[in-house]
């Protein structure tokens, strides 16, 4: 042999660590090939079912040793509760007999095909690989004898069942502060219960669809989503994240989206500052908005509104929903951030409406739970610590004739009045040791009227005395409160239910006629609620007018967030 190609050729105990390479991978692969890797050909329809259940708890068992998949392309989001209810089924097959499906694999089929309408994401519960699939199950008759192939689409289809059982009664979003309740956490028992419904009743989409909320509300904007679907734009634009980590990997993405609607002509290189400037202000004129260049929260909030992304906020809305109470109160207090609006439901009917303002996006308005405790005439202000520390202390500092001047009053732990000019200011700057008050009257910040309901932000709804601000379309504008126009309504709506619910023998000290006395003498007056109507604080982007859905600005960037989280990938 030529010495040359020799030298070119590992030496004879050079092949031992190779082979033993070698031999080791091989038994490696042989123990991850999953067992549906190849065709299991059944020639007899007969013995289908038989394989099948053989196979189904040998994919399981192989699952539970690679995180839940069952193929290089297929992954079971609910493995847990898939193999328990195989488990306790005998490993039995259950959406198809003898080679053919039943009429209830069918309906799971259409319905994951057209989940879209209930606000969900087909492809989360394997659409697209069950239509591959049941393509060649139907449509090639080798497939067809194919007992791997059935397994897979029986698994798939439980699995799509059992992930749409939890995202139909508790959406997909992590449960909050405000949400965590005895029935927040769905069981592996739950999904199986209603899993055993259909199969036993075969009745499918009425099972899913009695696991929806019952708020009219949500009823209504899932009812607006077949013609937001029909009139669609289903093209999927780059969404800009903003602001941002990566200062190169934001101006590719801003470039790429600026080039998809034809604002930049290029993709091939970075543009320079002037290029990118002149794309973005070609962008603000086709909206008619100021063509500034300047890159915004809300230039690239309008940038990344596209259809596909309202689809987003609309099913984070529905999610929303189904964070509330799965029974409602009969009648309750509801307040909508961005929306600016506060409703008072009555067996869901709107019996009265206000526009609000509610919390800047430095200081937020929360979303709560709570009940109207009681109700306050004339109030006195006593100012949070929050303001004191940004706005008042500063002023303070200045001059401490500032409180005078705003009508305020500084006051110590005894409730005494304390004279501002004799407090060395400057030694404070997380806060003081003192209150400040402003005295009731006409001109108070909270107006001539208080409701108060426990919660632990100390917010509270109230008139105010800058009535004026109710004209504005967007009103975020406060403190963290919500300032109610039509807070008298819903005084006299308060007494009013008052009233009404009186026990036999029961007296009440106050009714809307009191009220008006009250505040026509301008009486500070602290009256107490009997019955405690809820009230809940939402932040809700979306919903459903005379069968067409409406949006709104998305003003503290929580759609942002959730989008961001969990809605990223999906289209």
């Amino acid at each position: 042999m030529n010495k040359k190609f020799t030298r070119l050729l590992p030496q004879q105990n050079d092949f031992t660590p190779v082979l033993l390479m070698l031999v080791f991978f091989t038994i490696s692969g042989c123990k991850d090939l999953h067992p549906a890797s190849k065709p299991r050909i059944v020639e007899k329809p007969a013995e289908m079912d038989a394989n099948v259940t053989d196979n189904i708890q040998s994919v399981l068992q192989y699952a539970e040793e690679n995180n839940g998949k069952i193929n290089d392309s297929v992954k079971l989001f609910s493995l847990h509760t898939v193999a328990e209810f195989y488990k306790h089924n005998d490993y039995k097959n259950i959406w198809s007999k003898d080679e053919h499906w039943l009429p209830l694999a069918d309906s799971l089929n259409e319905f994951i095909k057209h989940s879209e309408s209930y606000g969900l994401f087909p492809n989360d519960y394997h659409f697209k690989e069950l239509q591959t699939l049941k393509g060649r199950l139907d449509g090639d008759s080798t497939a067809k004898t194919d007992a791997n192939l059935w397994t897979k689409a029986d698994l798939m289809l439980t699995d799509g069942f059992i992930l749409l059982t939890k995202h139909l009664k508790k959406g997909r979003l992590q449960p909050d502060s405000i949400t965590i309740a005895a029935d927040t956490l769905l069981t592996d028992n739950f999904s199986i219960k209603n899993l055993k419904n259909a199969l036993e009743n075969n009745r499918l989409t009425a099972i899913l669809d009695s696991l929806e909320p019952t708020i009219k509300s949500y009823r209504d904007l899932k009812n607006g989503i077949p013609a937001f679907l029909d009139s669609m734009d289903r093209r999927i634009y780059t969404y800009v994240s903003y602001p941002y980590k990566d200062s190169l990997g934001f101006v590719k993405n801003l470039q790429r989206r600026l080039f998809e609607s034809g604002y930049i002509g290029f993709i091939n290189k970075l543009p320079d500052s002037l290029q990118l400037a002149n794309g973005i202000k070609k962008f603000q004129k086709a909206k008619g908005i100021k063509a500034d260049a300047l890159i915004t929260i809300p230039m690239i909030r309008n940038l990344n509104t596209s259809d596909a992304e309202r689809f987003k906020r609309i099913a984070i809305t529905l999610d929303r929903y189904k964070q509330l109470p799965e029974k409602m109160p009969v009648k309750y207090i509801w307040v909508n951030l961005p929306g600016y609006y506060l409703q008072v439901w009555d067996n869901d009917t709107v019996a009265m409406y206000s526009k609000v303002i509610v919390g800047k996006p430095t200081t937020r308005t929360p979303a709560l739970n709570s009940r109207i405790t009681d109700m306050v005439t004339y109030p006195k202000w006593t100012i949070p610590n929050s303001i004191i520390k940004k706005d008042i202390l500063p002023a303070l500092k200045r001059d401490p004739g500032y409180l005078a001047r705003k009508g305020f009053s500084l006051l110590d732990g005894k409730g005494e009045v304390v004279n501002p000019y004799t407090i060395t200011w400057a030694k404070y700057s997380k806060g003081i040791p003192y209150k400040i008050q402003q005295g009731s009257g006409d001109d108070n910040a909270l107006g001539i009227f208080k409701f108060n309901f426990n919660n632990p932000y100390s917010v509270y709804l109230h008139d105010t005395n800058q009535r004026y601000l109710f004209k504005n379309a967007s009103r975020a504008l406060s403190h963290g409160c919500v300032r109610v126009q039509e807070w008298e309504k819903l005084a006299f709506y308060i007494a009013r239910n008052d009233s009404l619910s009186l026990a036999a023998g029961d007296s009440l000290s106050y009714n809307s006629d009191s009220i008006k006395t009250w505040l026509a003498s301008k009486e500070r007056k602290r009256i107490v609620v009997k019955d405690r109507l809820p009230i809940f604080i939402r932040y809700f982007t979306c919903e459903c007018k005379d069968g067409k859905i409406i949006f709104y600005d998305d003003i503290y960037g929580e759609d942002k967030s959730l989008r961001e989280k969990y809605f990223a990938a999906k289209n």
